[in-house]
């Protein structure tokens, strides 16, 4: 990320990305009776100016902006290329949506449920933030903003189950954290310098360095919730208010994985080793495995969903192995093109199973079949979406796996395709577990509660969402190209 690589921005629509939804949360939070018109309009803003950002990038490449007109390493600049414009993207449709989404499930305003449009906005401004900045130090303190924002929002349920998994999302979130941060010092420490491109180039494998790369990846797969270090991600998914789980699943977690995505690529690269991007991949295979079987054995909904995000974000370090392989950036390619179809599906899911929850009072499977008759639209929400999600064509899930599929047999690490298989079809499995129960026949029925109809057609657009993207496909690994981020680096060099 040099001067050299890059035009200088003098676009406020940067700024915009990140101070919108600020002064949305804000506004909000003094004029709680008002909440939701105010971050519907916020949402519209940082919505609209992300859009435009995304097609500056397109036109005319990566940019960077100089905070106060300082370049590094005396200032504080923003970056952005065809990944982060990509990551911003994906946190933009899914925002907008789930912010329409909530002005029905919190109608009825409480003292509780208010709290939500501020700190929903300050996640945000805090994700966009992550994905624009250009030292490690930045990216600390936007990370431990998302997590404390997302530890608040876990909480708003009230319930002791919602406490008892915000409290523990809060303590493993503070651990990743201090983790992360330990790297940061010693790097600062033995180079003098916290930015981006230049630890790139000052970064060499010696010990040091080795230390404050395994410390700053650790950090980072605790708070991606990777095999083993998951425990904390189904209790607090499975008790937060149903946008608070589509969230969590789709966006937060996908923050630290691009965190660690970009510091792989453009920093940690010189100090790693083949056995530690193996190591990664057995990992996500072990999630794959680990988080199906559980997702199984689930009874209630929420808890299935979020046992499926586990297994889900295997997919993601499948890529790690082939890092330093010729076929790296067809499979960093499907990487991203993942995280896009996934939080699409997993959106939609979370804010179906918030409409049985709405519907029927309660998410035990053993009685969804009751009031399946009267939730046929929400069905279908959870089939198309299981579309994605299982890998069939033609959604983006597919394209995503077959491009992972590519990267293993050109790279001939043939062990790598048994997982991204085998891991459809236990999707499959769990996934028509639910699905069976829309076929039950049954005498009885639970009428319920009326559900709005925005929160359906809502839940409804993201699952639509996910299949329309295997067709736009094409569209997004042409973004990512804007600034090649995934041909930055050379597997030659890995030692």
């Amino acid at each position: 990320m040099t001067t050299a690589e890059t035009a200088l921005m003098d676009t406020p629509w940067i700024i915009w990305v990140v101070f919108g939804p600020v002064t949305g949360a804000i506004i909000a939070f003094l004029w709680p009776k008002r909440a939701s018109l105010l971050g519907c309009f916020a949402a519209l803003v940082t919505a609209g100016s992300v859009l435009l950002l995304v097609w500056h990038i397109a036109e005319f490449g990566p940019q960077r902006y100089l905070i106060g007109g300082w370049d590094a390493p005396l200032g504080i600049n923003l970056y952005i290329d065809g990944l982060s414009a990509t990551m911003l993207l994906t946190t933009a449709l899914v925002g907008a949506g789930v912010t329409v989404y909530a002005t029905a499930y919190f109608e009825q305003t409480t003292e509780t449920d208010r709290f939500f449009w501020p700190l929903w906005l300050l996640l945000w401004a805090a994700m966009n933030a992550l994905f624009l900045s250009a030292d490690v130090f930045n990216l600390y303190v936007t990370l431990e903003l998302v997590g404390l924002a997302a530890v608040a929002l876990v909480a708003l349920a009230g319930s002791r189950d919602a406490l008892a998994g915000a409290m523990r999302y809060l303590l493993v979130s503070l651990l990743g954290s201090l983790t992360y941060l330990l790297g940061v010092a010693l790097f600062y420490g033995d180079h003098g310098t916290l930015d981006i491109g230049l630890l790139g180039e000052l970064v060499t494998p010696a010990p040091a360095d080795w230390m404050a790369t395994g410390l700053m990846v650790a950090g980072l797969l605790i708070k991606t919730a990777l095999f083993p270090l998951h425990f904390w991600l189904p209790p607090a998914h499975a008790a937060a208010p149903a946008p608070v789980s589509a969230l969590l699943s789709a966006l937060v977690v996908k923050a630290s994985f691009y965190l660690l995505l970009r510091l792989w690529l453009e920093v940690f690269f010189p100090g790693t080793t083949p056995n530690l991007g193996q190591l990664i991949g057995a990992l996500g295979v072990l999630a794959i495995l680990w988080g199906s079987l559980q997702a199984f054995c689930q009874t209630r909904l929420k808890l299935l969903i979020a046992y499926s995000t586990v297994a889900q974000l295997g997919y993601l370090f499948l890529a790690f192995p082939l890092a330093s392989t010729p076929a790296a950036t067809t499979a960093w390619n499907g990487t991203v093109l993942f995280i896009l179809s996934h939080a699409l599906a997993k959106t939609a899911m979370f804010l179906a199973a918030g409409n049985v929850l709405r519907a029927i009072g309660h998410d035990r499977m053993v009685d969804l079949a009751r009031g399946a008759t009267g939730l046929p639209l929400n069905w279908a929400t959870f089939g198309i979406a299981a579309i994605s999600i299982i890998g069939l064509p033609p959604s983006a899930g597919f394209t995503a796996k077959w491009l992972l599929l590519q990267a293993s047999f050109a790279s001939g690490q043939w062990w790598l395709v048994i997982p991204v298989a085998g891991g459809g079809l236990l999707a499959a499995g769990y996934m028509f577990k639910v699905l069976s129960l829309a076929f039950v026949q049954n005498q009885s029925s639970t009428a319920g509660t009326r559900i709005p109809k925005r929160m359906e057609w809502t839940a409804l657009g993201f699952a639509l969402g996910a299949l329309a993207m295997g067709f736009l496909a094409p569209s997004v690994l042409d973004l990512l190209d804007r600034g090649a981020p995934f041909q930055t680096f050379s597997p030659g060099g890995v030692l």
